[in-house]
């Protein structure tokens, strides 16, 4: 069979209708492009325009000022623009002094009783008034050379008598040494306590001082304790402010034996106008 050749007019038409779907296919795409690129131009739009509406909505990104600086500023304006008061200055001047005052006299109330609960110083008010002539006056003290290592009933036993002569009870040394005088307090607490039972700072303790003179120990001779010397001038002098010259009694007697013996043996010794006022201060109870 003879093949056919195409007409010129079939050839235009096929021609004219691929041109024509071309033409639409690139249509189409441009008009997705368009609205792809529309809807994303939106989506950037409402972002700017959110940030936007946050930033407005935010507070001031500056560095804040310094609100105590602000305020330390105020006060100190309000102290210098005050009014002064002087009835309300006197007042308050007053009030510093009498606290002042009542702190003072509870310091020394507190002294006190310390004072007292070492022996330092007698417990009642009146102990001084009713005291006779000081020892220095009759010009002899009498002085008991006792140990820490006697027994504290011997000790308080000595301590009664001579609180009635007004005289002295003189240690060497301090139990413990120097740098403890934990232990020597409460000794002196234990002697000279009136009432065994009480504790405290309020406790009643005997006149008698207690000295710590290892001078006076030398200078007499001390070896052993009890011993008992009739002693001119002033025996409670601190030792430091003392020398081996300073005065001495003449006669040293040694024994537990109770105070009246003692000053006994002294006036037989030839001691007896050393001993004469003791033993009338004895004789008088």
């Amino acid at each position: 069979m003879p093949i056919s050749t195409p007409s010129r007019n079939s050839l235009l038409l096929a021609t004219a209708l691929a041109v024509t779907t071309t033409a639409l296919a690139q249509d189409g795409a441009r008009t997705k492009i368009e609205d792809q690129g529309s809807n994303a131009m939106g989506r950037l739009e409402g972002a700017v325009t959110k940030t936007k509406d946050r930033a407005a909505s935010s507070s001031d990104p500056r560095i804040p000022t310094d609100s105590h600086q602000a305020e330390r500023k105020r006060a100190f304006e309000g102290l210098r623009n005050r009014v002064a008061n002087p009835e309300m200055e006197a007042r308050a001047r007053a009030a510093v002094q009498d606290g002042e005052a009542r702190l003072a006299a509870e310091r020394e109330t507190q002294a006190r009783r310390l004072r007292q609960a070492l022996g330092l110083e007698p417990a009642e008010g009146d102990a001084l008034a009713r005291a006779t002539p000081s020892a220095q006056a009759k010009g002899f003290v009498p002085v008991l050379f006792v140990s820490s290592s006697m027994p504290i009933r011997t000790l308080r036993s000595y301590a009664v008598q001579l609180e009635r002569v007004h005289g002295v009870m003189a240690f060497r040394g301090v139990p413990g040494g120097l740098r403890r005088m934990g232990p020597m307090a409460k000794l002196t607490a234990q002697i000279l306590r009136i009432d065994q039972g009480c504790e405290g700072p309020n406790c009643v303790m005997r006149d008698v001082q207690l000295i710590i003179d290892p001078i006076v120990f030398r200078q007499h001779g001390i070896a052993r304790v009890p011993a008992m010397a009739m002693i001119p001038g002033d025996p409670t002098q601190a030792y430091c402010e003392r020398d081996d010259e300073s005065p001495r009694a003449r006669y040293v007697v040694y024994g537990d034996s109770a105070l009246r013996g003692l000053l006994d043996e002294i006036a037989r010794l030839g001691g007896r106008e050393e001993v004469r006022d003791a033993q009338a201060l004895l004789a008088s109870r």
